[in-house]
C-alpha cells in the first residue's frame, strides 16, 4: 500500500469505549483491537494527521450506562471526539465539517463493531466522497462471520482494506 499524505490524511476509530471493547468479540478481542488503533494513532500523531475518535451515547436517558467513556489511553490531548446517537459516525455530529476544516480527503477507518459503527461510518463516508482505507486489524465485530463479511464483501467496493502495519504516512508537511 502507498503512503498516505498526512495533510489530506485522518484516522477515524469508531467506538473505541470500555464497555464495547469489554464485549466477546470475533475475530479478534478488543485488547488486539487497542493496541492496532493506539499504534495507527501514534503514527498519525507523529506525521501531524489528525485523529479522530467517535463514541456513541443512547438518546432520551439521563446517564450513559458505565463504562461509556473511550478508553482513557487511547485519546490524547491533540485528538478530536465526536459523539454519535446513531449507528453510524456522520448523521448530525459535525464529524464531515470537522474532517473538511483539517483537509482530510482519505479516511483510515478501524473500531468496534465492524459491520455495524465501523460500516455505517464508512458508507456515510463513501457518499461523502471520502477515500477510505479500512485497517483490518484494527476492528472486531460480534461474531467472526459478521467481520470477513464487512471486510471480504463490503470493505473493497468502499475502499482499501490493509493491515494497520502496512499503513504508513508521509512524515511532517
Amino acid at each position: 500500500m502507498p503512503s498516505l499524505d498526512p495533510g489530506r490524511t485522518a484516522l477515524v476509530l469508531v467506538d473505541l469505549m470500555e464497555r464495547i471493547v469489554a464485549l466477546p468479540l470475533a475475530p479478534r478481542p478488543g485488547t488486539d483491537v487497542l493496541a492496532a488503533s493506539a499504534r495507527l494513532a501514534d503514527t498519525f500523531r507523529a506525521a501531524g494527521a489528525p485523529v479522530v475518535h467517535i463514541r456513541v451515547e443512547r438518546p432520551n436517558v439521563a446517564v450513559q450506562p458505565p463504562g461509556s467513556g473511550l478508553v482513557p489511553d487511547l485519546v490524547d490531548e491533540r485528538d478530536a471526539v465526536v459523539v454519535k446517537r446513531t449507528i453510524g459516525g456522520f448523521q448530525d455530529t459535525g464529524l464531515h465539517e470537522l474532517l473538511s476544516a483539517r483537509g482530510a480527503t482519505t479516511l483510515v477507518i478501524g473500531g468496534i463493531a465492524t459491520n455495524l459503527g465501523v460500516e455505517s461510518t464508512a458508507r456515510a463516508a463513501a457518499d461523502l466522497g471520502y477515500d477510505l482505507v479500512f485497517a483490518e486489524d484494527a476492528m472486531s465485530a460480534l461474531t467472526a462471520d459478521e467481520h470477513r463479511a464487512s471486510v471480504d464483501l463490503d470493505f473493497p467496493r468502499l475502499g482499501t482494506v490493509a493491515a494497520a502495519s502496512a499503513i504508513t504516512l508521509d512524515g511532517p508537511e
